[in-house]
């Protein structure tokens, strides 16, 4: 299901607690974080501009973003991403472990 590439995305652990992870992923071209599921709900803050080139097991989908920009999704995704630019790219992604821990 994984992309076929042997460059993986480097991540650094920049935070992780009971609570949150926050990790820095950073990406050469066509490097990839490898096939995985997230066990939380998660938001990606983009450091570059770049592409994202997510393969979901079923469709690969290029997905444009500009530096600053983020989203979020649930716990349960399915995925492998490559960083379908032309430059290296990176990005912060913030993993909730306990989200009623963040309430109020």
């Amino acid at each position: 299901m994984a992309f076929q590439c042997t460059t993986p995305a480097i991540p650094t652990i920049q935070s992780d607690d009971d609570t949150v992870r926050i990790t820095r992923w950073d990406f050469v071209p066509g490097a990839v974080t490898g096939w995985h599921r997230h066990g939380w709900p998660y938001f990606v803050i983009m450091l570059t501009d770049g592409v994202l080139r997510i393969h979901d097991g079923a469709v690969v989908s290029d997905v444009p973003l500009s530096a600053g920009q983020s989203y979020r999704r649930l716990a349960g995704v399915e995925h492998d991403v490559m960083n379908g630019s032309e430059h290296p790219i990176a990005f912060v992604e913030i993993e909730v472990k306990r989200p009623e821990a963040l309430a109020g």
